[in-house]
């Protein structure tokens, strides 16, 4: 095994010719060598390095090589350190005892035998070296484990994530399934209708005031369809980072009062107002995507609102346009506000909900594209407030 000249061994001997003697010894051999002339001296040293040996003269005034033994495998930080004892005395059986007692690994006998020094430091030296080689392999392998259970985790998350996507992909291709035969199947019935009236040869079926309400119908559920595949397509953009924003000079109470008119035709007998803060209110805005914002928000109060009246607030704050849309209906509860912008996220009974719980998605999408932000403030039972805040000047 190669030595390395880092690795550092410990002589103590009172008498400074036996240091010097024994460091010329090992020092052939590459080591580095640290001398110590009492015990005091040696703890100070076993403090400051990590030594790969020790090698202590037993016959030392004050402090002997023994009780300085007892004191190296008392402490936490040296007690695995190997000791070989250097002694003048003969080789009697108690003598080694006691030495062994005290945390001996081996002995040296003077006059010393250069080749049994070189041997035995060379043993300990390899000991030490391979002991920090199984230190670091250990430390490698606790490395690799901790590693390997980030990975799992990461795996395990990455599972669970594919898991639910394979779960959200089969609730959505169920749900466009469903909202897609609805108008389809109302639109079947109408060919069917008007083709069993057209075999009869029964004209006024086909009336005027008849034909209007015809188209009126047809106009639904091409609305109807229209809307869903325009809403995949813009969960499509958005997912490939391609959700396109056009902006234009376009002023929100003249684009506010074209989509409130609008609504307020399809919704029936539910009253929808804008009430504007300010005659006009321009600032640099995608036209189409603001619009779809509206109707997205207006659909969902109208939808949720329990047949009572819904408010569109317009006001105009420092840089920013704000826009409030109130409904008085069924409100959200404060679990299902954090969710309520997730993608297929339907509130309420699933059956009685149309759409593919996305246009809240693509509405913050909307908005924050722009640069704004949208929040929902809601009570259970007391209807729900939409706020969007649209910087005039487009995205910051």
């Amino acid at each position: 095994m190669t030595k390395d000249r880092g690795t550092k061994i410990l002589i103590v001997d009172d008498l400074p010719e036996n240091l010097l003697a024994l460091e010329a010894l090992i020092r052939d051999d590459g080591y580095s060598v640290h001398q110590a002339t009492s015990g005091d001296a040696a703890l100070a040293l076993l403090l400051e390095h990590e030594f790969a040996l020790a090698i202590l003269d037993v016959q030392m005034p004050g402090m002997n090589g023994f009780e300085l033994a007892e004191l190296i495998r008392g402490m936490a930080r040296t007690r695995h350190l190997p000791i070989v004892f250097v002694s003048a005395a003969g080789r009697e059986p108690e003598y080694a005892f006691k030495g062994y007692e005290n945390g001996a690994v081996d002995f040296l006998y003077k006059p010393l035998d250069a080749f049994a020094v070189k041997s035995k430091v060379r043993v300990f030296v390899d000991l030490y070296q391979q002991r920090l080689e199984l230190e670091r392999q250990l430390a490698a392998l606790e490395e690799a484990r901790r590693r390997m259970q980030v990975l799992v985790g990461e795996l395990q998350a990455t599972q669970g994530e594919l898991q639910h996507a394979v779960q959200m992909r089969d609730e959505f291709m169920s749900m466009v399934v469903h909202e897609l035969r609805t108008p389809l199947s109302v639109l079947a019935m109408e060919v069917r209708v008007r083709q069993h009236q057209l075999a009869a040869d029964n004209a006024g079926f086909f009336a005027t005031e008849n034909l209007a309400k015809m188209f009126d119908r047809d106009q639904r559920q091409v609305r109807s369809l229209t809307r869903l595949i325009d809403d995949m397509l813009d969960v499509s953009q958005i997912r490939h980072g391609k959700l396109s924003i056009r902006r234009s000079r376009c002023d929100l109470v003249a684009l506010l009062g074209r989509v409130v008119a609008e609504i307020s035709a399809q919704s029936g007998e539910v009253p929808v107002t804008l009430q504007a803060g300010c005659e006009t209110l321009v600032g640099d805005w995608d036209e189409f995507r603001l619009e779809q914002v509206m109707v997205n928000l207006l659909t969902n109060a109208l939808r949720y609102g329990a047949n009572r009246p819904v408010t569109v607030e317009l006001n105009q704050l420092p840089g920013v346009a704000q826009i409030r849309v109130r409904d008085q209906g069924v409100g959200i509860a404060p679990d299902d506000q954090a969710r309520v912008f997730e993608q297929f996220v339907r509130l309420g009974d699933r059956r009685r909900v149309n759409g593919l719980g996305l246009g809240l998605y693509i509405t913050r999408q909307l908005v924050e594209a722009h640069g704004g932000t949208i929040v929902v403030e809601s009570r259970l039972g007391a209807g729900s407030i939409f706020t969007v805040s649209l910087p005039q000047g487009g995205a910051g």
